[in-house]
């Protein structure tokens, strides 16, 4: 498609310019800079109001409410605030350990407002607190979800709507990103103001940073470089955008498979660097490399605004909770045998079901070294909302590798006949599961093995 043409019918939204389906409809992030910018006094405002009261800001989040967030606290070096998007329950002693619950701000966000892990975190922090200080619970979800019922009927401090028409994977410019920005001390409204100065670039038939990001996404897909190993920044930006191009393009057997910190010296591989001259210009960033993705999706011909495959993995955890039974998540092939199956152009990925404090790293090297393949590597649950997507929907040509310990004491979930320990186990059961009825290959062993 010619590239004036294209960038045209992308702001005009154009549906057919994908599949024809449903894509017009999930498009307003390409307005929210301009739409946040009228929500930020309001924000500062419920920010200021707490400010003597509050030490620490816990944010209760997964996938796309979470991992722009987190990318935004480690850049700006925010060490008050904190992400909980793990169901371990050795973590989530650890978090509690390290606050002091009756000065701290718990931020419950979720579009649906029906995320499981988001919705148990905010029952435990609320029973925890005995329901004493609603003002210092907040809830950042979609219009009229349970959540925000929820936080209505307990007389939450505030409840800040999302946009509808904005997936979770595109909300880093959305009330998802920029409230918690805000609660870190970020000036949020120069960020917006960046972002802004990339979406009028983005608009552009001539020099358009957005569009040539994405053209080189797709053009490398059809030379056969679907690896895009993003250069590693000091705020982890690819921890962000590995979510946004996994769930965005990998599905239909397609797709981009994202691998933060890789080289990408390779027949299969693309470079592709953030550029993030200072801290501020993270807002213009993650508008870029969303209409980089959405420029992508036109090249692989795919939808890139869906997840249909999401679904499965909490489908089968939802079965495995349903037995009353704690998974044995017995260890099942070795990585001999997984990495024995290793052709050109496949890919191994580490999939950890693990306290979040434990270094990969040396694993991922080793992986690397023997498989001589890209290596990609996240903890669960946290990449059940971020790369499933691609894992189960992609090309097949992942060796997945998964890793279990020892959870600890059972941590219960307040209303559920079930706790995180057991939760964590079936999330690690049913993803391994449904990898297998796709087909996919698959191994597990106990982190005390390697």
């Amino acid at each position: 498609m010619e590239k004036a043409n294209l960038i045209e019918r992308i702001w005009e939204r154009d549906a057919t310019v994908w599949t024809g389906k449903d894509e017009g409809q999930w498009l307003g992030w390409l307005d929210e800079p301009l739409q946040m910018q009228e929500q930020i006094d309001g924000i500062r405002k419920f920010a200021d109001s707490l400010r003597d009261e509050i030490d620490d800001v816990v944010l209760l989040g997964m996938g796309g409410s979470s991992l722009a967030p987190e990318v935004l606290r480690q850049t700006f070096a925010v060490d008050s605030f904190h992400v909980l998007d793990t169901t371990h329950p050795k973590a989530i002693r650890a978090l509690e350990a390290a606050i002091d619950l009756d000065r701290t701000l718990f931020v419950a966000a979720s579009k649906s407002g029906t995320t499981l892990e988001t919705r148990s975190h905010t029952e435990l922090f609320w029973e925890k607190t005995k329901g004493r200080l609603p003002g210092h619970f907040a809830a950042i979800t979609d219009p009229s979800s349970d959540l925000e019922h929820l936080a209505r009927e307990r007389k939450f401090g505030a409840v800040f709507s999302g946009e509808t028409s904005i997936g979770g994977r595109y909300s880093a410019l959305s009330p998802f990103g920029m409230v918690p920005a805000v609660l870190m001390g970020i000036d949020a409204r120069a960020l917006l103001e960046r972002a802004q100065e990339m979406r009028e670039a983005c608009r552009s038939g001539k020099d358009n940073p957005g569009y040539e990001l994405g053209a080189a996404f797709g053009e490398g897909w059809k030379a056969g470089r679907d690896k895009i190993c993003i250069a590693e920044t000091p705020g982890d930006f690819g921890l962000w955008a590995e979510q946004l191009i996994a769930e965005s393009t990998g599905k239909l057997g397609k797709g981009l498979i994202p691998a933060p910190g890789e080289s990408p010296d390779g027949n299969d591989r693309q470079a592709a660097t953030p550029e993030i001259p200072d801290p501020l210009a993270l807002g213009a960033e993650f508008f870029r490399w969303e209409f980089a993705v959405a420029v992508a999706g036109t090249y692989l011909e795919i939808n890139p605004f869906d997840q249909p495959d999401v679904q499965a993995a909490k489908d089968k955890t939802n079965e495995v909770l349903a037995t009353g039974q704690d998974p044995e998540l017995a260890r099942e092939g070795s990585i001999e045998e997984l990495l024995a199956q290793v052709k050109e152009g496949d890919y191994v990925c580490v999939q950890a079901f693990v306290d979040p404090a434990t270094d990969l790293k040396p694993l991922v090297d080793r992986l690397r070294r023997e498989s001589g393949c890209v290596v990609t590597h996240g903890y669960g649950p946290r990449y059940l909302h971020s790369t499933g997507q691609l894992h189960k929907g992609g090309p097949n040509t992942g060796h997945f590798l998964q890793i279990v310990d020892d959870e600890g004491d059972e941590l219960p979930i307040p209303g559920k006949p079930f706790g995180f320990r057991r939760l964590i186990r079936a999330q690690a059961e049913g993803d391994f599961e449904s990898l297998k009825a796709r087909g996919r290959r698959v191994a597990r062993v106990r982190l005390e093995d390697l």
